[in-house]
Parts: C-alpha cells; sequence; structure tokens
C-alpha cells in the first residue's frame, strides 16, 4: 500500500477510462451531446417561466429552481471531464478539486431537499386543492427556496472539509471522472471510518429522510387521486405528479447507489457509470421529462414562437 502523503498534494489525476482510450472517444461524443441538451433545455425552462404569465406557478417556480441546479450541477463538473476526457492530460489542482467537490456536494444536497420541496407542492395541489392558493403563497415559497439553499451549504461545509482532509495515498490517481466524496475515501491511506460514517450520516439525512417523506407524500397523492371520480381528473392529477415521480427515481436511485456505502464493492465498481448518470444523464432528462409530458409547457412554447411568427410576418 502506498504512504500516505502527509503535506498538501499539488493535483490530482482522474482516471476516469483512460485505460480504455476507445470507450473515451465515445464518452466525450456523448458527454459533449448531452450536456448541450442540458444547457438548452434548461435555459429553455427559465426562460418560458419568466416570460410567460401561465407559468408565474409555484411548480414551475420551483421547477425553474431545478433547472438552474442542474446547470450549475453540471457545469461544475462536465467541463473537466470533456477535457479528461479529450486529452492525456487527467490532472486536476488541488484547489480546483476542492472547488468542485464543494459545488458539486453543495449543489447535490440542495437538489435532495428541492426534490421533496416539490413533492410537497404536488400533494398540496392533488390533496388540498381549494387550499392551495393560500398554503402556497409567494412568501412560503422563497421561503421553501431559501431553505434548499442553506441545506446544500450546510451539506456541503460539514463533509468536504474533512474529505479534503484525509491522508491521500502518494500517487493521488482518484477512479473517477469528479473529485468526489466517495472516490477521495477510496482514495486514502489512513484511516477513514469517520468519513465513511459521515457520509452516511449525511446521505440518511440527505437522501433516505427526503426520500422516505416523498414517498409518504405519494402515498397520499395515490389515495386521493383514486378518489376521484372523473377520469379527466385522475389523468391530470397523474399527469401533474407522474413527471416529478421520474425525476425523483432517476436521481434517488443512482446517489443513493454511490453515497451510502462509499467503500463497497459494487461503488467502486459500478460507481463511475452511476457518477456519469446522475451528472450527465439525469440533468438533460429533467427538462425532456417535464416539457414533453406537460400541457402547460407545450403551450407555452406555442405561445412564444407564435408571437415570434406573428412579429416576423409584421
Amino acid at each position: 500500500m502506498d504512504q500516505a502523503n502527509e503535506t498538501v498534494p499539488d493535483g490530482f489525476i482522474l482516471l476516469g477510462f483512460s485505460d480504455k482510450p476507445r470507450l473515451e472517444i465515445t464518452l466525450f461524443v456523448f458527454v459533449s451531446v448531452f450536456y448541450m441538451i442540458t444547457l438548452v433545455g434548461n435555459i429553455t425552462i427559465i426562460l418560458l417561466s419568466h416570460v410567460d404569465s401561465h407559468l408565474h406557478t409555484p411548480m414551475y417556480f420551483f421547477l425553474t429552481q431545478l433547472s438552474f441546479l442542474d446547470l450549475c450541477f453540471t457545469t461544475s463538473c462536465i467541463p473537466q471531464m470533456l477535457v479528461n476526457l479529450w486529452g492525456p492530460d487527467k490532472t486536476i489542482s488541488y484547489l480546483g478539486c476542492a472547488a468542485q467537490l464543494y459545488i458539486f456536494l453543495g449543489l447535490g444536497a440542495a437538489e435532495c431537499v428541492l426534490l421533496l420541496v416539490m413533492a410537497f407542492d404536488r400533494y398540496v395541489a392533488v390533496c388540498r386543492p381549494l387550499h392551495y392558493a393560500v398554503i402556497m403563497h409567494p412568501k412560503l415559497c422563497q421561503k421553501l427556496v431559501f431553505i434548499v439553499w442553506v441545506s446544500g451549504i450546510f451539506g456541503t461545509l460539514v463533509q468536504s472539509p474533512s474529505t479534503m482532509k484525509l491522508p491521500f495515498c502518494r500517487h493521488h490517481r482518484v477512479d473517477d471522472f469528479v473529485c468526489e466524496v466517495p472516490a477521495l475515501i477510496r482514495l486514502a491511506c489512513g484511516d477513514t471510518r469517520t468519513n465513511e460514517l459521515q457520509i452516511s450520516v449525511i446521505g440518511a439525512i440527505f437522501l433516505m429522510v427526503p426520500l422516505l417523506l416523498i414517498l409518504v407524500s405519494y402515498g397520499h397523492i395515490a389515495q386521493a387521486v383514486l378518489a376521484i371520480q372523473s377520469q379527466e381528473g385522475r389523468s391530470k392529477a397523474f399527469r401533474t405528479c407522474s413527471s416529478h415521480l421520474v425525476v425523483v427515481f432517476l436521481f434517488y436511485c443512482s446517489v443513493t447507489a454511490v453515497y451510502i456505502q462509499p467503500r463497497s464493492r459494487f461503488s467502486q465498481k459500478g460507481g463511475k457509470f452511476l457518477t456519469l448518470f446522475y451528472t450527465v444523464v439525469t440533468p438533460t432528462l429533467n427538462p425532456l421529462i417535464y416539457t414533453l409530458r406537460n400541457k402547460d409547457v407545450k403551450g407555452a412554447l406555442k405561445r412564444l414562437f407564435g408571437k415570434d411568427r406573428m412579429a416576423t410576418e409584421k
């Protein structure tokens, strides 16, 4: 086993799939395309929610926050990932790695809480429709978003400093695409039991607790939907919630598999593919899921392009 480095390292080597050059080329194209779709899709949702008065509702206010989070989340790691995939240089500086870890972990924790907030919004919309406007008033929505961002800051300030202080092995080779906690814990040569316990506790707080509350809320939603007499009303309620449920499933399943047991065999072997999934694929699918299954967003797009067409004709 390598000796632990007692000084602060100059940088790290992000291995990724460096032992498979052909796969790296394929992944470079794949990640580039998905990143462009992520940028276009999420920016479109943010702009539509801002310019179209029909979308000035709590649901789209939270969806805008999710789109902004996904933009920041992907931009914190994908450009570095593309540089590593394209050329032989796989290095990242210590400060660059630390910055990526702080941002990556903070935004990930914030997204966990935001998905819970969005589930609460859907619960009120379906189970308390007559009181929806009173309960989900603008001030409450702003307070909930404030809690989301504060939670993200808290999560990263608890976990990131202790991770960067680990006694890393001298080779400094990180078996991942990005500087994230499980990969850095596996790089350490010293005792990491405290860090593993810490990430498990943080994972329980930001992953398991929100997921449990989301499932409870959707249990109540399911009961309310089944009690709706009209087929049209039942279909509308289902459409309202199904998009959010798909996003929750994609995000929580992939992140939980990596973070709950960072030194597990599954986390080591499948971690890189799961990292690709929740950093590249999920942020791309989010806007597609919400737009393709959502009549309000489709209507907003038609109104926007309709206005542009009329302006051009004039």
